[in-house]
């Protein structure tokens, strides 16, 4: 059973215990992204703007990393922490009994907290420099990334069951995360790839979601409804997977606990 008031208050602590005892305390959590999108959109997109191709402002290139970097953070972020979040947690779960796979939860609202944050920022900027907005395109963003961490939930819910046995996983999970970040074009131009990796680069589920925010953001077209689809329906597919093995090992995942 989903204890919702103790998942509200660990997405609480989780989300304010980063800044305690910091001076300026939660005010961090606005200047942190501030210091992210100055960077990604400024520095690099002046840096490297004209060398996204089709695209002549300097902010550009900028633009097409922050819609890359910031689902991407809170994505892998959401399957790094869950992945070993049973181990973590293991003094609460022994002292309260809760629905496991809902610890998940905590993290994925932290998570989203962050999100929301930055991209609030984010289309203050786009508002103030003049962009023109998609609407009906960026009404699909809340869905494109409830998808992903919906994604991320089910990867990180296998990842948790399976790391309490075998404690190396959080580490090979770590590894896996780094060579998924550069197998999907997030901070590179998909052009420069190889033929044969682009072929196979509509397999990446993290490909899907980040070329989907890039369409409505940099390019302000229609994300690809297709494949979206399709990732929905992989995604609740991995969801009933990992549950069933979470149910299958619940016992004994609570005995190694």
């Amino acid at each position: 059973m989903v204890n919702i008031s103790l998942i509200l208050e660990l997405t609480k602590r989780d989300f304010t215990e980063r800044f305690a005892g910091s001076i300026l305390g939660s005010i961090w959590a606005l200047i942190w992204p501030l210091v992210s999108l100055f960077i990604y959109i400024i520095i690099f997109g002046k840096m490297m703007g004209p060398k996204l191709p089709g695209k002549s402002e300097f902010y550009a290139y900028g633009l097409y990393l922050t819609v890359g970097l910031v689902p991407w953070t809170a994505f892998a972020s959401s399957i790094s922490r869950s992945s070993s979040v049973f181990l973590d947690k293991r003094y609460l779960i022994s002292k309260i009994k809760l629905s496991l796979p809902s610890l998940l939860i905590y993290i994925i609202l932290s998570e989203t907290i962050t999100f929301v944050i930055t991209m609030i920022l984010f289309f203050i900027f786009l508002f103030f420099s003049g962009y023109k907005f998609h609407l009906a395109a960026l009404l699909l963003i809340p869905f494109i990334y409830y998808l992903q961490q919906l994604f991320a939930f089910g990867f990180g819910l296998l990842a948790a069951t399976l790391t309490v046995f075998i404690k190396d996983l959080r580490e090979v999970t770590g590894i896996l995360l780094q060579l998924w970040f550069w197998f999907t074009p997030i901070v590179y131009i998909e052009d420069i790839l190889p033929e044969i990796l682009k072929k196979i680069m509509i397999y990446n589920p993290a490909y899907i979601v980040i070329k989907s925010y890039r369409d409505i953001f940099v390019f302000n077209s229609d994300p690809p409804y297709t494949t979206l689809i399709v990732l929905t329906l992989i995604t609740h597919v991995l969801i009933l997977v990992a549950y069933s093995i979470f149910r299958a090992l619940e016992k004994d995942v609570r005995d190694f606990l």
